[in-house]
């Protein structure tokens, strides 16, 4: 059964409670911290975590809440779990279409796709999809094969013209236009008998859709969000009126928490990046020494190429880019061993952490149902499909009565 409007108030007051009472938790990020803050109050917990392998936290990554940890960690994962629980959204029969159509999407973004496509139940039918931020316009040609109107907007002048050539190649008419979504012109492009759909636009995109089809009266509406830390400002702006009451205040760093859910990356990709981050974590160690402040120093994203280096050289030449003192003499066996040592320890201390992931992304996606509510839509939330086709998998759907 969707949430009612009085449900998703009471969901959304819960899960404030929640981040509010737990932040000190959830905010301080054991890369960036030797020793949390939290860990002088809960020494059994970061003992118990601090000695596990790296093996042992990838194997914990997604489902932390399973782990028979020291409290508080079970307690914490109970609350989490039953203030993060949504149920899929009925699906709808869909027609099938040629395999032409899928010929050109990467595998898992077509399961995806045709998820979304399933979960649009609206009571009255669409008459004209705009698919929002559509890069080629694949999830609009899926939408539109009951021959509604479709329109495509998309920044990437390059993918407009591809966007058009494939839709004249497969036989659908469609209408691409090159549009900034941020532009103040965009809001033309939305009309009352429009059906805007978003799949996995990014932070403020998403956002400023909410706002023009509010303001255009669309009928309908649905999107699912995704990179809720792709913002202009500093600090997230709330869009209803119970999340601008709240005193939570969110950093961009805090907005990348739910992001950090990996289901979809190889074994190749994922050994690439925890190289990296042991290399990071290895001269993170050496950068406190050198500069005898320690703190952490950030450091800019580097080419993978870096990662073939030895592993001298990668700390001495990121220690000449950041402007440090040389390192001369190390025991850089020693210094990497140690990198990777700290990784398996932040790896463990995050599963708390991740234990709001769920939670603090149902604050946000609740934000933005609340808006759409107080814009006089009726509106459903729920999943639209498993978190191994995507962790971004919850889809709000609005509909004015």
């Amino acid at each position: 059964m969707p949430l009612t409007p009085a449900q998703l108030q009471s969901r959304f007051a819960a899960l404030d409670a929640f981040l509010l009472e737990h932040q000190a938790l959830w905010r301080p990020r054991p890369f960036t911290h030797r020793h949390l803050p939290w860990e002088s109050q809960h020494p059994e917990l970061s003992r118990w975590l601090r000695q596990r392998s790296l093996e042992e936290a990838e194997a914990a990554h997604n489902h932390p809440e399973q782990l028979s940890a020291p409290q508080p960690f079970a307690q914490l994962a109970l609350q989490s779990k039953a203030l993060s629980e949504i149920d899929p959204l009925p699906p709808v029969s869909l027609e099938p279409v040629s395999s032409r159509m899928s010929a050109d999407v990467p595998g898992r973004k077509w399961q995806q796709i045709e998820a979304f496509a399933r979960s649009l139940s609206f009571q009255r039918q669409p008459t004209h999809w705009l698919d929002w931020c559509s890069g080629k316009g694949h999830l609009g040609r899926r939408l539109a094969q009951g021959g509604q109107a479709l329109t495509c907007l998309e920044y990437d002048a390059h993918l407009v013209e591809a966007g058009r050539q494939l839709s004249n190649k497969l036989g659908v008419t469609a209408n691409h236009l090159h549009q900034d979504v941020m532009a103040d012109d965009a809001g033309a492009r939305l009309e009352a008998h429009h059906t805007p759909v978003a799949l996995h636009a990014c932070g403020d995109l998403h956002v400023r859709l909410m706002h023009l089809a509010s303001d255009a009266r669309c009928q309908q509406l649905a999107i699912a969000p995704c990179c809720y830390n792709r913002i202009a400002g500093e600090h997230y702006l709330p869009i209803s009126q119970q999340g601008k009451a709240s005193p939570l205040t969110l950093s961009i760093d805090d907005l990348g928490l739910p992001l950090s859910e990996t289901v979809t990356a190889g074994a190749r990709v994922r050994r690439q990046r925890d190289t990296s981050m042991a290399r990071r974590l290895g001269f993170d160690l050496l950068q406190r020494a050198l500069r005898g402040v320690d703190d952490y120093l950030p450091t800019p994203s580097l080419p993978s190429a870096w990662l073939d280096k030895p592993f001298a050289d990668y700390c001495r030449d990121l220690a000449e880019l950041k402007q440090l003192p040389s390192p001369g003499t190390q025991d850089w066996t020693v210094l990497e061993a140690a990198g990777w040592a700290r990784l398996a320890e932040v790896r463990n201390l995050e599963l708390l952490r991740n234990l709001f992931r769920r939670p603090l992304e149902m604050w946000l996606i609740l934000d933005r149902a609340l808006y759409l509510t107080e814009g006089g839509y009726d509106v459903r939330i729920g999943t639209f499909c498993d978190r191994q086709v995507t962790p971004r998998n919850l889809l709000i759907l609005a509909e004015r009565p």
